[in-house]
């Protein structure tokens, strides 16, 4: 890691935590198998308190045509009367891991600070399904969730698309589908930290090497199994679309010390350059899920403050 990235010591304490129960980190552990099940185990240890604010039920919908069906969770606020806005949350987990119920906590949060119907998607994962096929499911899951809209009491006209990480670069690729299918109208999207760039060429993506939270050997191993040989397109990686209008209004955030910092720092700026309002934050000493791992640092609390008034003021 070079000498210029400093983490905020606040949020650098819980991990050194993580990497002394885990040297290395999550992708020390070779077999991606065992890997995601390193990290469940690590996530059902943290278990966020039930909140009596949301009720939440999965359902299964309709994959993309000739595919299997997906899961989604269905998260509404409770003793909120009308219609709501609707919230399509995408994981994070690099492309390779993570699940609906790994972020549960975040998209339970969500769902009450917004008061929005949140809908969560369960995608398939690289190395098992490359390709296109996890930014296939979540258009598929999207596709639904518009078509279902008045049966989930969920306004068409304040929908927003959210994301962290490949959830973020997810969501950046399910938006521009919808654009260029003429598909499910999307009034915001909440790309966090994207993962956009297949490249591993910025200078951020050569400088973060040992955080121990997704650095360079971690990127590098995730793109190859996503893209698993295949030339990338801008739904897989959205740095290399070369046309960004008509994408809808945009909040990105990213910390100094994150791997993506500056292939967001770029995108965002092309976001702006091409009509698309995009509000946009660099957090000094935050690595990446800094707010995840460490919740109650000062710096997690900017950081989600500043995500839920920008999504409240984009869906009011």
């Amino acid at each position: 890691m070079s000498s210029s990235v400093r983490l905020d010591p606040e949020s650098q304490a819980p991990l050194d935590q993580l990497l002394q129960f885990l040297p290395g980190g999550f992708n020390a552990v070779p077999d991606i198998v065992a890997r995601r099940a390193t990290v469940e185990q690590m996530l059902a240890s943290m278990p966020a308190p039930e909140n009596p604010n949301v009720v939440s039920e999965d359902r299964a919908v309709p994959g993309p045509e000739g595919e299997p069906d997906i899961s989604v969770r269905i998260y509404r606020p409770v003793g909120v009367d009308g219609t709501l806005p609707g919230i399509y949350f995408i994981h994070g987990g690099g492309m390779v891991l993570g699940t609906v119920a790994g972020e549960d906590a975040t998209a339970t949060l969500v769902c009450d600070e917004v008061k929005a119907v949140v809908v969560s998607v369960e995608y398939r994962l690289a190395p098992e399904h490359p390709h296109p096929a996890p930014v296939e499911d979540c258009y598929a899951g999207l596709v639904w969730m518009t078509e279902h809209a008045d049966e989930l009491g969920i306004d068409p006209e304040r929908i927003a698309i959210h994301g962290h990480s490949a959830g973020g670069g997810l969501a950046i690729g399910t938006a521009l589908l919808a654009r260029d299918r003429s598909g499910p109208r999307l009034s915001f999207m909440m790309p966090i930290y994207p993962m956009i760039d297949d490249t591993n060429t910025t200078a951020s993506s050569m400088e973060i090497t040992d955080v121990g939270i997704w650095d360079r050997d971690a990127n590098l191993e995730a793109w190859g199994w996503y893209l698993a040989g295949n030339e990338p397109d801008q739904y897989a990686a959205p740095t290399r679309a070369q046309d960004l209008s008509g994408l809808p209004p945009a909040f990105i955030d990213v910390g100094t010390a994150d791997l993506f910092r500056d292939e967001d720092i770029a995108f965002a700026q092309r976001l702006m350059q091409a009509g698309a309002p995009c509000e946009f934050h660099v957090h000094p000493g935050a690595y990446h899920a800094s707010e995840t791992f460490a919740p109650e640092a000062a710096l997690s609390r900017r950081i989600r403050a500043l995500r839920m008034d920008a999504l409240r003021r984009a869906l009011a």
